[in-house]
């Protein structure tokens, strides 16, 4: 299986990004967050065409928005909670079919945030750390098993994840209260594929700011979209490659593909 997950960053503007990794990388399965394309005007068809027959989505205007294309039939999961009970579309679940048996798929897409790294004075910080409680909660009460977990996490967790983690540590994204409850989330039962196959201390970034004028000169990026599987399938586990060339296609999203392959 080789499967990408990408914060596309609006799915019908960056359609033809979309269409130009698909020729390039073959995958086989696609997760996508901020859609921003509300369930009735979401380009079926378009996705058909190029390959990925077999979708599963949530989306709204504007904001947010995730969705799971395949090659291969899906099979919605359903009975997972409306996170934080907003309805806002950053969550989808997915059953594939292997050759050894099914696989579940999460695609997350958890708030940003906001800018201040405070619950008390910043309601965004309030739902982020409330958001990752939750779900630490469900899965430790629901163990995942053939699971793989992906998205924009929205969270650095590790020193090597960010450009400076001494810069970082009060800036959102690289907190301790974050990184602290990501870290819980991930041992509620899954092992991090993407430092399973590139260990720290190498630096590992999968965002970088618009406002860079030269994100490759000035390179300070951040680890905000992961790849997590459950120790059963972490064998598979062939490659992870962060697809930064494509920061540097016209009209990028801020974030970059990460692409797995994985023995199913």
């Amino acid at each position: 299986m080789r499967l990408i997950t990408w914060n596309i960053n609006s799915l019908r503007l960056r359609l033809p990004l979309l269409q130009r990794l698909i020729e390039e990388q073959a995958p086989d399965v696609i997760c996508l967050q901020e859609t921003k394309v509300p369930d009735p005007l979401y380009p079926r068809d378009a996705l058909a065409e190029l390959g990925f027959p077999h979708q599963l989505y949530r989306g709204m205007k504007s904001y947010n928005g995730v969705t799971i294309l395949s090659r291969t039939p899906l099979e919605p999961i359903t009975g997972t909670p409306d996170w934080c009970g907003r309805e806002d579309c950053r969550h989808v679940a997915a059953s594939i079919q292997t050759e050894t048996g099914p696989v579940t798929l999460h695609n997350f897409y958890v708030p940003a945030g906001g800018d201040i790294p405070d619950p008390q004075e910043n309601e965004k910080f309030a739902h982020k750390l409330a958001f990752l409680e939750e779900a630490t909660a469900w899965f430790r009460a629901n163990p995942p098993q053939r699971s793989i977990l992906v998205g924009d996490l929205n969270i650095a967790p590790l020193e090597h994840d960010v450009w400076s983690h001494r810069q970082l540590l009060k800036i959102v994204s690289h907190t301790p209260p974050e990184t602290t409850r990501l870290t819980e989330w991930l041992h509620a039962g899954f092992e991090d594929a993407m430092r399973k196959a590139i260990p720290e201390p190498e630096k590992l970034f999968t965002w970088w700011s618009y406002r860079n004028r030269d994100w490759r000169k000035s390179n300070r990026g951040r680890r905000l979209d992961h790849i997590w599987t459950t120790p059963d399938l972490l064998p598979g586990l062939k490659t992870i490659n962060v697809l930064s060339p494509m920061r540097d296609w016209t009209s990028p999203s801020d974030h970059v593909p990460v692409m797995m392959d994985l023995a199913v």
